[in-house]
């Protein structure tokens, strides 16, 4: 970024303007926690609601307009042309909306229609702006400088790449920073997508992706608050590590009020084993939707007998034929158990029917009387049983020959794979998997709907979720939108679903459109070219991502022998360390702990990723399991052993393409073993 003169008067001036932007937005905090909160008086339960709303209301207001202190309140500025936008010619861009009081704003929320020219404008296409001004700022944030871009004019500018450079390379430390400084056109196109249909991004390492759902939900919830406050937003990440990473990003920009959780802490059931790599593939591929589909009706049984009704000296008596039909009627109509209360319902109707034509009036408590009945409930129980999902899900898996039955599509093979070898002793003593919790999942929504739906739901890494842990989060979101964030040559897990139109049907977002970003504004070009050199083996259908910067000396591969090995990592992580932000020593995760205790034993300070959830916070240098690096990002990165990282798992090469793309500024490789064919 060019520098400005710190005695610059101009500059003194903006300052000037930034501390009484500070100190408007501390009145407006103040305004708000004094005010009194409207108390409706009485004990009923809609007043007792209206009050607790009004209570969540104010404390989230209360949380949004409080100042961060180490977080720039504008970053940039607008001159218009006089009388383009009402009275004001000049506006300052920020994180939120600020006023001096009189309702006259001092900064603009970027998310507002107004802001939209400081991303978008061109000198081919302005938009009535006339100068564009990017601010720097310190570490605590304090205003170093500002650059600016005049709109009308025909010298060749370069401000803007320099500005994004320089943000982009500040040295990074603890959780994820926003971007809203730094958004891209094409980013913005998706941040400001409508609500409507769902997104999907794929996305290459370094493009911004997860930065784009982040600032997608704080601009959707700007623009549809009402909308979506109804149902709510929830972020879906892989792993507390990765949430952890990314939980500052919205409370920045004024949004306190979003879920982020992983998928397992999304369906509670209790998860006390664990399954093979090939029972998880199997359990998560989209088969298992009909064959658990298949498995319950068969709990379902067909009427052999008829009923007969006792009503004082009469007797109704309802055929097995017509029982036939009405069991038959409802098993095409409706889910397991409003079938089962259904049907109680519909025998003590074709009782009223006979007792009318015998000239009886019954009413709905005589109706109500007889699907109550010992006759009825012996037929319902024997013919319509209640069930649990954990009772048909243990019937699957611990009878061979029911499986066969109701999984003809698997092979022997498969189903062998999928059967319990010493099956417990009943469904109430069965200990569940992961992916068993989301097949309990489908069939709970199969035996009874639950009502309900979110506003909005992200998923970011989405190419590692299998098919039916997208069912189940579809279910979640069955009226509403999604964004989908994941980058295919990132997919590690061995039940990925697969292309992203399946991914959005298994969502049951069949109309979602699907969007690249290819350009990678944070990985130097150098270190993706060298990841890309994996491409052809993990993604042949995908295009070789874009760098748009290059680094000096941003890739170093030292070749040692297992005498030197770990001598050169501690080398390796002195020398990053020696830079500025922070640095991750990123392992195979049989190897990591054994790698960090070489580094505290030298007497540097590493954090283990995963022992603690804010490990990001504490040191500067994270040791980091291969399997928890997906989605970080540190300015260093030395990669110990990548061929170990390849035979940890199936998918090897694919996070080893995920490990060699976290660093923002320099990675270096140490390697004892001889590296995989695609990078020697």
């Amino acid at each position: 970024m060019a520098e400005t003169p710190t005695d610059s008067a101009e500059l003194q001036d903006e300052r000037a303007y930034l501390a009484d932007s500070r100190a408007a937005l501390r009145r407006m905090h103040h305004d708000v926690t004094v005010r009194e909160i409207p108390v409706i008086g009485g004990e009923d339960n809609d007043e007792r609601f209206t009050n607790e709303a009004n209570q969540r209301a104010h404390q989230q207001r209360t949380l949004a307009l409080l100042d961060l202190p180490d977080v720039p309140l504008f970053f940039g500025r607008l001159d218009y042309e006089h009388g383009a936008i009402e009275d004001l010619d000049r506006f300052y861009i920020g994180r939120r909306h600020v006023h001096d009081g009189t309702g006259v704003p001092m900064v603009i929320d970027w998310r507002a229609p107004v802001s939209v020219p400081f991303y978008r404008a061109t000198r081919s296409d302005r938009q009535h702006v006339l100068l564009r001004r990017r601010y720097g700022f310190s570490d605590t944030a304090e205003l170093t400088g500002f650059e600016d871009e005049p709109m009308i004019g025909t010298e060749e500018l370069d401000q803007a790449d320099k500005f994004l450079r320089a943000e982009i390379e500040r040295p990074r430390t603890g959780p994820m920073r926003d971007i809203v400084a730094t958004i891209q056109p094409e980013q913005d196109d998706l941040v400001r997508a409508p609500l409507q249909p769902s997104v999907c991004v794929q996305g290459a390492p370094g493009t911004g992706k997860t930065a784009v759902g982040l600032h997608r939900v704080a601009y959707l919830l700007y623009t549809e608050r009402d909308r979506l406050s109804r149902g709510g937003v929830v972020i879906v990440g892989p792993n507390r590590s990765f949430l952890s990473y990314i939980r500052k990003v919205l409370p920045a920009l004024g949004e306190v009020n979003v879920r982020q959780i992983t998928i397992e802490e999304l369906i509670t059931q209790p998860v006390l084993a664990v399954d093979s790599s090939e029972a998880a593939r199997l359990k998560g591929d989209a088969r298992m939707a009909e064959i658990l589909r298949r498995a319950l009706w068969t709990f379902v049984g067909t009427p052999t007998e008829g009923i007969l009704y006792s009503k004082g000296s009469q007797r109704y008596r309802v055929h097995d034929y017509e029982l036939v039909d009405i069991v038959t009627a409802l098993r095409e109509s409706t889910r397991y158990t409003p079938g089962r209360n259904a049907l109680a319902q519909r025998i003590a109707h074709a009782v009223l029917v006979l007792m009318e034509r015998r000239g009886e009036s019954p009413d709905d408590r005589v109706q109500n009387a007889v699907a109550r009945s010992k006759p009825v409930k012996q037929v319902v129980d024997a013919v319509w049983p209640k069930l649990t999902p954990e009772l048909v899900l243990w019937k699957v898996f611990s009878d061979a020959d029911f499986l066969k039955t109701v999984a003809p599509e698997l092979t022997d093979e498969e189903r062998q794979a999928l059967v319990w070898a010493k099956a417990p002793r009943s469904a109430k003593t069965a200990k569940w998997s992961s992916a068993d919790a989301v097949l309990l999942d489908e069939l709970d929504d199969l035996i009874e709907r639950h009502a309900g739906s979110l506003g909005h739901l992200v998923l970011d890494e989405a190419q590692d979720l299998s098919a039916m842990q997208l069912r189940a989060l579809g279910r979640r979101c069955r009226t509403g939108s999604a964004t989908v964030l994941g980058d295919l040559a990132q997919a590690t897990t061995a039940w990925a679903a697969g292309p992203w139109d399946q991914v959005l049907a298994h969502l049951g977002k069949d109309d979602g459109i699907v969007a690249e970003l290819d350009r990678g504004f944070r990985v130097p070009e150098q270190i993706i070219d060298f990841a890309a050199r994996l491409l052809p083996a993990i993604a042949p259908t995908l295009g070789t991502p874009t760098g748009v910067r290059t680094v000096a000396e941003a890739l170093k591969v030292v070749a040692a022998d297992k005498e030197t090995f770990e001598p050169a990592v501690l080398t390796a992580c002195r020398e990053a360390l020696a830079g500025v932000g922070s640095v991750a020593l990123i392992a195979a995760d049989d190897q990591v702990e054994a790698l960090r205790e070489v580094l505290t034993s030298a007497g540097l300070e590493a954090a283990l990723l995963g022992a603690v959830e804010d490990a990001m916070d504490t040191t500067r240098l994270v040791c980091v399991p291969a399997t928890l690096a997906k989605g970080l990002e540190f300015d260093a990165v030395v990669v110990a052993e990548p061929n170990r990282i390849v035979a940890a798992e199936p998918r090897g090469l694919h996070r080893l393409y995920v490990v060699l793309t976290r660093a923002v500024s320099r990675l270096q490789i140490v390697h004892a073993e001889e590296l995989p064919a695609a990078l020697r």
